[in-house]
């Protein structure tokens, strides 16, 4: 498979795992497939919960944010894209994360809001981090993997101030990495867990074990680690991308985001042309506070070729 197919795959993938899964949050377990028994029909990217059909949520936003400040300053830039972050969350955003939202309204600049508020809130390991990290995986991944996990803790830490979120993004981006590679995502996982810091790694094997289930779960999958350890589990367990986001939506729970972030494994793993173009039709993106744009699937995939060329 060509590296540009598996690169807009996993950007076109993720929003629309995330569009998928919105009008499913907070549901039960299940929800998805008892609307929706047999796969392939159509009607899935149905909307509801105050989400359009094909509607991307802040999950999608964040990410375009991340992309575009990645590719209009050259590089990382922290402040431009804390700033960009600002901008966004300050524009009334029809979701946005409670975490999230503290951090980028706190009043504090961008290398101290993460920090203070996570002295103040211990609890800060929330998937925020994770669920906008396909188009900095995507970006990053050719420097290799020391650059690659540095750049997902530095992005990560803008509004996370957990150690443990940084790890989990940055798994995230070496799996999304070693895909582009034609690495067996799965296979590598016993390495990339070799790169994460030594507090978290043990909590990380667990999640990522091939026995491992979402059941087994000790915390909501709002959580960083049983996010990213449902969406491997998701790919582990089916054949193809739409078996993947059925099974990761079905779940419960914060289906935008453990969608989202199967979407853009199963996007890279099975490239866009996997993606069933019933669910890319009405896909689009609002960015709320920049003046009134909204991404649609082309736009999307200009992103992905720029990010990944």
């Amino acid at each position: 498979m060509k590296r540009m197919q598996r690169v807009a795959g996993a950007v076109v993938g993720s929003a629309v795992g995330d569009a998928l899964g919105a009008p499913f949050e907070f549901g039960p377990p299940g929800a998805f497939s008892a609307r929706f028994p047999a796969p392939g029909v159509g009607g899935e990217m149905c909307g509801g919960g105050g989400w359009e059909p094909g509607e991307a949520t802040d999950d999608t936003q964040m990410a375009v944010l991340v992309a575009e400040s990645l590719l209009e300053r050259g590089g990382l830039d922290l402040p431009d894209m804390f700033a960009r972050f600002q901008r966004w969350a300050t524009s009334e955003p029809k979701d946005i994360g409670l975490q999230t939202e503290d951090v980028l309204t706190n009043g504090m600049p961008w290398d101290l809001a993460a920090a203070i508020h996570f002295q103040v809130n211990p609890r800060a390991a929330g998937n925020g981090s994770l669920m906008r990290a396909t188009t900095s995986a995507v970006h990053f991944a050719p420097a290799g993997p020391e650059a690659t996990v540095e750049a997902a803790h530095r992005i990560a830490a803008l509004t996370h101030g957990d150690r443990a979120a940084w790890e989990g993004t940055a798994i995230f981006h070496e799996l999304i990495r070693r895909t582009f590679e034609g690495t067996d995502p799965l296979g590598a996982l016993p390495d990339i867990l070799a790169l994460v810091h030594p507090d978290h790694r043990g909590r990380y094997e667990t999640v990522l074990a091939p026995e491992w289930h979402p059941d087994q779960s000790t915390e909501f999958n709002g959580a960083v680690w049983p996010c990213l350890g449902s969406a491997v589990w998701a790919l582990r367990t089916t054949a193809g991308f739409e078996d993947a986001l059925r099974a990761a939506i079905d779940l419960g729970g914060d289906t935008d985001t453990v969608a989202a972030v199967t979407g853009g494994l199963a996007g890279a793993y099975y490239g866009l042309d996997a993606i069933p173009t019933r669910w890319t039709q009405a896909l689009h993106v609002p960015l709320p506070g920049f003046d009134g744009r909204v991404l649609h699937l082309p736009d999307l995939l200009r992103l992905a070729q720029r990010l990944g060329g």
